[in-house]
């Protein structure tokens, strides 16, 4: 992996994802001979960075936020800014200014084929990634030149807990211990002591929740009809807001209902999936009994809490979402998908462009040869083994996410160019 000299390296980190993952990641780049700084936003950015002497408040205005940037990149020599999520708005005017200042700009986003990989990328992430820009054909064309092993899954990671724990954490900061920074607002429109009470619920009802999950997962395996999967979004998630035509879920529900009841053969099903982090600020399971009885399909709409997506993929039909990850389980398993977003993951080789009350209808099968290139791609380029939220998978991501932000190419260049580093077989790392 060709490498530029780290002692040149000056990152400055924004906001990064809840817990300790970027602490650590600053931790390990400075041991390399970087300079590493820290700008803080809040009280629960500060809580999970434990270096007092690289830590930088920001207690003005996002009106003032892109000259302050501007002045501490000239202040301390910044080269590369390191953020989490391209979207919100102080990461959005950091990634102008970066640009026009020519620094290096390292994004994190979860993975996209999560949970066993995050997503690691420069420029941007989502509907920013230099994915967009990229046809099947150019990636067989890198894909040729290379001999890499296609990496493959553990055989159990993370865990859910440690996200929802850390969550609720951060926002006990920002609730209770915030007096410093008066001027910060929530990149989302909910109230912080909103967030902490929805995270804290969400924590305690798990157990409850997911008793609920296997009872109506079971009902529906046993329930002998076929039937299609709707994978629901966190509506405030920056994909879903950022990236698709919808503002909010209840028009995405609208139109999913309304399509399948119009289209689908009287025997099928719909299956609605929420997100494994639906933590009830949007009322879906009342929308979706509201929708199905005005589409006169009451009995064929099923509502199923969060968790693993498998044993509902297993027999489905198809699936429909607005650009939601978990496609990529429905892509792997061959079944026929539509989507409504800007996602990487909408090539016309296995994204159906039907109509929607035809896709119900008779979807059209993906292209399966086409999306297995697709993915190993995305597995020796974007994709590092690892999590941000449990101790295991942070050691994992660590073991290799540094040098590749120390690379002068960007994941997908190095590939292309042959100076990628091999990826590891995960079921033999304990």
């Amino acid at each position: 992996m060709a490498t530029t000299d780290p002692t040149a390296k000056v990152f400055l980190f924004l906001q990064g994802p809840h817990g300790p993952f970027f602490h650590r990641l600053g931790r390990m780049l400075r041991l390399t001979g970087a300079q590493v700084w820290r700008v803080g936003f809040n009280a629960g950015d500060r809580a999970f960075w434990f270096d007092p002497a690289s830590y930088i408040p920001y207690r003005g205005t996002a009106e003032a936020w892109p000259d302050r940037f501007a002045a501490l990149v000239a202040e301390k020599g910044v080269t590369d800014i390191v953020l989490y999520g391209d979207t919100r708005a102080i990461h959005a005017s950091a990634i102008a200014r970066a640009r026009d200042l020519g620094l290096t700009v390292h994004v994190f986003e979860e993975g996209y084929l999560r949970p066993y990989w995050v997503t690691y990328e420069r420029g941007g992430a989502n509907g920013h990634s230099r994915l967009m820009g990229m046809d099947i054909a150019m990636m067989r064309k890198t894909l040729a030149q290379s001999d890499m092993d296609t990496p493959v899954p553990p055989a159990h990671w993370g865990d859910m807990r440690h996200h929802i724990f850390y969550g609720a954490l951060y926002h006990w900061f920002v609730m209770f211990r915030n007096g410093g920074y008066s001027n910060f607002r929530p990149h989302r429109d909910l109230p912080v002591t909103k967030e902490f009470q929805l995270y804290l619920r969400r924590l305690l009802l798990m157990p409850a929740h997911s008793i609920e999950r296997r009872i109506a997962t079971r009902r529906i395996r046993n329930g002998g009809f076929p039937y299609h999967l709707a994978l629901l979004q966190l509506e405030h998630d920056s994909s879903f807001q950022m990236h698709s035509p919808f503002s909010t879920l209840s028009e995405f529900l609208a139109l999913i209902i309304h399509d399948f009841a119009k289209g689908a053969p009287g025997h099928h099903h719909l299956v609605i999936k929420a997100h494994p982090l639906e933590d009830g600020r949007v009322p879906v399971r009342s929308e979706i009994r509201r929708l199905a009885a005005a589409a006169g399909v009451p009995g064929r709409v099923h509502y199923v809490r969060g968790g693993k997506l498998a044993q509902l993929l297993n027999d489905a039909r198809s699936a429909v979402t607005v650009n939601s990850t978990a496609a990529q389980q429905v892509l792997w398993r061959g079944i026929p998908l539509k989507v409504f977003g800007d996602a990487v993951y909408a090539k016309p080789e296995f994204v159906s462009a039907q109509p929607l009350a035809q896709f119900f209808a008779q979807p059209a099968r993906p292209d399966r040869k086409a999306y297995k290139d697709y993915r190993r791609y995305l597995l020796e380029t974007s994709q590092v083994p690892g999590g941000f939220y449990s101790a295991r998978g942070r050691r994992q991501l660590l073991r290799q996410v540094v040098d590749m932000m120390l690379s002068s190419e960007d994941p997908y260049d190095a590939l292309k160019s042959g100076t990628a580093a091999p990826r590891q077989h995960l079921r033999a790392v304990t």
